[in-house]
């Protein structure tokens, strides 16, 4: 069971693990053991979140959001297996935890008087400083 917050957790069967052999350097270890952890959430098909959570987890989750509706996250960054598939279970828990949290809404307000002469007196005089850039004619 991967717990998120007080009232989001998965389950197991929701989350498969698939391990593959790492790219990149490592030696002989590279080619002999399967570090790369891939871990997948079928988000689509949970029971445990709710329908807005599981669109602000597609907007968050990007390009790991499969067509089928699943969560995709593919971490090789240590020699250790155990190590990637705990990185793996905290990015899914990290990514689950910021999609649960719904956006505030933005309150339209006005500019008070004092910024709208503020910024006036600030164009006029940038304007005065580029008026004065002009050609010097000399009296002679």
């Amino acid at each position: 069971m991967l717990y998120i917050t007080d009232k989001i957790t998965i389950e197991e069967w929701e989350l498969s693990e698939n391990f593959t052999r790492s790219q990149g350097p490592g030696g002989q270890n590279v080619n002999k053991v399967e570090t790369a952890v891939e871990l997948r959430f079928e988000a689509e098909r949970s029971p445990n979140l709710a329908d807005p959570v599981k669109r602000r987890l597609q907007r968050l989750a990007g390009r790991r959001w499969t067509q089928d509706g699943a969560v995709v996250i593919l971490v090789q960054e240590t020699r250790s297996q155990a190590r990637n598939r705990e990185i793996a279970r905290d990015r899914m828990a990290d990514l689950i935890r910021r999609a649960s949290v719904a956006p505030k809404r933005r309150i339209a307000t006005r500019p008070t008087l004092g910024s709208q002469r503020r910024r006036l007196k600030a164009k006029a005089s940038r304007g005065q400083v580029k008026a004065m850039r002009g050609k010097v004619e000399t009296d002679e």
